[in-house]
């Protein structure tokens, strides 16, 4: 029996690479990108990473302070690209010809051989995280400063100018209809809402079930973390059913903004992903289902947004050595010598061999 059951399980797990492998084509790989995150001193040089997205048909990036090496090694190469203004850099940027002078330097200096398609001003800010509560005061000047940088050089409708947000400034995420921003946030949140409203932009959103299952397994399953589900997992009050904790995070997300007067924003989700190794649940197998269902389901939407692809940006590239705690160490999509984790294809013809800041408000067993 036990041989059998073993038998059925490599079956099932060969049959979903197969599917991805053979059906996932480069029309469903559109929304989807990759962070190349550079916190490892083993990694290629920026033009081996840019060669590899480029084998593989990885069409988006997402990187974390303009870096010289990828900019240049980006010249020419169609990818396009999210560029962050690192949280260090929010203080001198809430300066209006400091913004000004990063923009030249860094966007201008490179536009068009650059395909700029986002710059995201500041990542996971929080005004109640220790970490990051002394740069909150600076983010809306930044971002504001930072726009009108691009305003004035016309390019406000190709680079659009926004900040990554994580899940820890939600303040009830169950159901997601009932989704808020926490009350100690409003006051930071909302002017930054407003900004994007009237500047037409998507709200960037870093969403990880991995460290909402990790967190609480005894009330949220694997399944239900992984998009394994075979059937709707729990109903919420306005009818939608939910099968995958990754849409029940983001709804919370529009719902949120929905009460934050935001609910005409898109959300572009800059960053997910599951370690291989390091902690809790942290499988190479977990770590390909999870990769493998979510670059297939964000082309179908959300139950309360459904039929509109998702922007979804993997973390990340490379696991990066220099990294702590030892499971940040292992979300790459490769090795540092370019070899792939996982088995999974990410467009077209070409086959990747693939492999905080996380939610702090999740449904009791008795809810699901």
């Amino acid at each position: 029996m036990a041989t059998n059951i073993n038998i059925s399980l490599m079956a099932a797990k060969l049959l979903l690479v197969g599917f991805v492998v053979t059906k996932f084509g480069i029309s469903g790989a559109q929304s989807i990108g990759v962070c190349y995150g550079m916190l490892g001193n083993n990694l290629p040089s920026a033009s081996d990473v840019v060669a590899l997205y480029k084998s593989n048909n990885i069409n988006r990036m997402r990187i974390y302070d303009p870096n010289q090496a990828a900019l240049n090694a980006l010249r020419g190469s169609s990818i396009e690209l999210m560029l962050g203004v690192p949280n260090s850099d929010l203080q001198s940027m809430a300066d209006p010809s400091n913004a000004a002078s990063w923009v030249q330097r860094n966007v201008l200096n490179f536009w068009p051989s650059v395909r700029f398609r986002y710059i995201a001003v500041g990542n996971e800010v929080s005004p109640i995280n220790g970490d990051t509560a002394w740069f909150s005061q600076f983010v809306l000047p930044a971002l504001v400063n930072t726009f009108n940088a691009i305003r004035s050089a016309g390019l406000q409708d190709q680079i659009k100018v926004s900040t990554a947000i994580d899940m820890t400034l939600i303040g009830k995420s169950y159901p997601p209809s009932e989704g808020v921003f926490r009350d100690d946030v409003r006051s930071y949140i909302d002017p930054i809402i407003g900004h994007l409203v009237y500047a037409k932009t998507p709200l960037l959103a870093n969403i990880y079930p991995y460290f909402a299952y990790s967190g609480n397994p005894k009330d949220i399953s694997l399944p239900y973390a992984l998009f394994s589900s075979p059937s709707v997992v729990f109903w919420d009050n306005n009818g939608l059913g939910y099968q995958n904790l990754f849409d029940a995070m983001l709804d919370a997300v529009y719902s949120a903004l929905e009460r934050s007067w935001g609910g005409s924003l898109e959300v572009v989700v800059s960053e997910s992903g599951w370690p291989s190794a390091g902690g809790f649940g942290t499988t190479f197998d977990n770590a390909m289902t999870y990769l493998s269902n979510l670059i297939r389901h964000v082309k179908e939407g959300t139950p309360k947004r459904p039929n509109r692809p998702i922007e979804t940006y993997l973390f990340a590239m490379f696991n990066e050595n220099q990294k702590e705690p030892e499971l940040e160490k292992n979300f790459g999509l490769f090795f540092h010598d370019k070899q792939p984790k996982f088995h999974q294809s990410f467009g077209g013809n070409v086959i990747l061999d693939v492999t905080a800041e996380h939610n702090s408000t999740l449904p009791l067993a008795s809810d699901i």
